[in-house]
């Protein structure tokens, strides 16, 4: 796990010599074991090394292929890599290393891009072809590693954080106001969209080309390659063994690494099956860690998380994460993130890995299983959407005659979810907060009129659109979820708040094979009359 930057430019544009080096130095916390470049007449590429696979100077990146003709930079783990390595052994390939970035590059060489979806894994990947003078650039399949580029008459700058492409001071700092309008809605921008006008995110699994001709981005995978099964075609006890035999699958491949491996326990169910499956599967002693807090009224999740950890027989540490510095946490924050982002769990999430970095360099965490296995309560609502249609105007009644705040609140919060026919705007306004009026409201007339240019719920209409072959709408809120909210907000928060520590968290839940099946797997196996189906 590590830290990329750098840039692609024809060669009649000059660059200020630091411009990469002040660009990689920018990302030094997420890899501060090593830092390495490669440059030539057009590329520049820049490498920080958080060292978990082949800790020797082997591992060293930037890397060349082995016909030197490619050179990667990258950032992430690639589970399944010594599975991909044994098929290259196969056709005569000899490693020099031990890592899983020869095994990409050397990949790269033998299969061009169709190594993408091989790996199964998390990444953000930089190829330089020199022989076709071609930079290639590819994110992995969810989103769990970031990738944000910035384009510009032949000249491409890109990096694992906006604050690599401000670093080479070339970029006009402004607001992208379709981004702005979607941040006022959830907190943070959607899809490719970020606060900075210009600068992009390649989208989870894309990749991007660009030479001196063109510039183009392409799939290697997409939700619409799974076929989404029947009742007639899977069992429900088969669904809940396969997904119990995945699961472990998973967790096995992803405790691979050459530092001590650990666990966020929650006590809640994800945490606890993936510290089930991994107390027996890996070699030493796991570590879990488990956090209570000082704020959030004192609530903590420490008595549960210890009796899972006694279960599984953990060596298990308790923190007790106090909030008496927020304003200097805030303030760093702001800083990893480089643009606003509003979800809070950002804080306890970047001091849990202060706290355990010099203990555990990996740990392993849960994100991804409820929108797989429908864990949130807007799933089981949209399942039963005329009935709750009929609560909440019942409340919107009640709270013109009934003095009750929360009768209030809920009548605000939730109505708007029904008072419109569109399903995709729907899906939408369940993850907005609702005031009485609008956001845009806050804001001047002139600033608010420059609002009409933009729509905060285009991201939700168009996924929404690519989803409509899908059997109902819980199934298409399902898929909607892993393509927004959790690379946009989840995924996002787990990167940044973690590698600011340089702590590498791995999520077991989006192993390629499990995300497959689970996506695949009908709705109503997940969500039963309203109520959730925990397997």
């Amino acid at each position: 796990m590590c830290g990329i930057t750098g840039y692609y430019k024809s060669s009649d544009i000059t660059l200020k010599v630091d411009g990469l080096l002040k660009a990689t130095d920018a990302i030094r916390h997420r890899g501060p074991d090593d830092a390495g470049y490669y440059v030539d007449d057009n590329v520049g590429l820049g490498h920080r090394r958080l060292s978990i696979i082949d800790l020797s100077p082997a591992g060293h990146q930037p890397m060349n292929s082995s016909n030197s003709r490619y050179v990667i930079a990258y950032n992430g783990e690639i589970y399944n890599y010594l599975e991909i390595r044994e098929k290259l052994t196969e056709a005569g390939y000899l490693f020099k290393s031990q890592s899983d970035t020869e095994v990409v590059i050397n990949g790269f060489e033998y299969w061009g891009k169709a190594i993408f979806e091989k790996l199964n894994g998390i990444f953000a990947i930089s190829i330089w072809d020199k022989k076709d003078k071609k930079l290639i650039l590819a994110r992995d399949r969810m989103g769990v590693k970031p990738l944000y580029y910035w384009h510009s008459h032949n000249l491409l700058l890109f990096g694992s954080e906006i604050k690599t492409i401000l670093a080479y001071e070339l970029v006009n700092k402004k607001i992208d106001l379709q981004a702005f309008h979607e941040f006022l809605y959830y907190g943070y921008a959607l899809g490719e969209n970020t606060l900075f006008s210009g600068i992009k995110k390649l989208l989870p699994g894309q990749y991007l080309e660009i030479d001196e001709n063109e510039m183009v981005r392409g799939e290697f995978w997409k939700h619409q390659f799974v076929k989404e099964l029947s009742f007639n075609e899977i069992k429900e006890s088969e669904a809940i063994a396969k997904t119990k035999t995945l699961l472990e699958k998973a967790v096995e491949r992803q405790l691979v690494s050459d530092v001590p491996v650990g666990v966020f326990l929650s006590g809640g169910i994800d945490s606890s099956a993936i510290t089930a499956f991994a107390t027996k599967h890996y070699k030493r002693k796991l570590k879990s860690y488990s956090a209570g807090f000082d704020f959030n009224r004192g609530n903590n999740e420490l008595p549960l998380a210890s009796k899972v950890a006694k279960k599984f027989g953990t060596e298990h540490h308790e923190m007790m994460i106090q909030g008496k510095d927020i304003e200097n946490i805030i303030k760093k924050m702001v800083f990893h993130h480089d643009e606003p982002f509003s979800d809070a769990a950002n804080i306890p999430l970047y001091l849990m890995t202060q706290m355990v970095k010099n203990d555990c360099k990996v740990i392993l965490q849960g994100d991804g299983g409820d929108e797989l296995f429908a864990g949130y309560p807007r799933y089981h609502i949209l399942s039963k959407f005329n009935q709750y249609k009929f609560i909440f105007n019942t409340l919107n009644t009640l709270k013109k005659i009934v003095p009750s705040n929360y009768i209030k609140q809920k009548a605000e919060r939730f109505l708007p979810l029904f008072q419109t026919s569109n399903s995709q705007i729907h899906f939408a306004k369940f993850l907005t907060e609702e005031l009485e009026g609008s956001p845009e409201n806050l804001f001047k007339e002139e600033l608010n009129a420059n609002f009409q240019m933009t729509n905060p719920f285009k991201r939700y209409q168009d996924v929404a659109k690519e989803f409509g072959f899908l059997s109902n709408n819980v199934q298409r809120l399902l898929w909607i979820d892993t393509r927004i909210i959790l690379p946009d907000q989840f995924l996002e928060k787990v990167d940044k708040s973690t590698m600011a520590n340089g702590v590498e968290v791995r999520v077991p839940f989006l192993d390629n094979e499990l995300v497959s099946f689970a996506l695949s797997l009908p709705s109503e196996m997940k969500v039963k009359n309203g109520r959730k189906s925990i397997y």
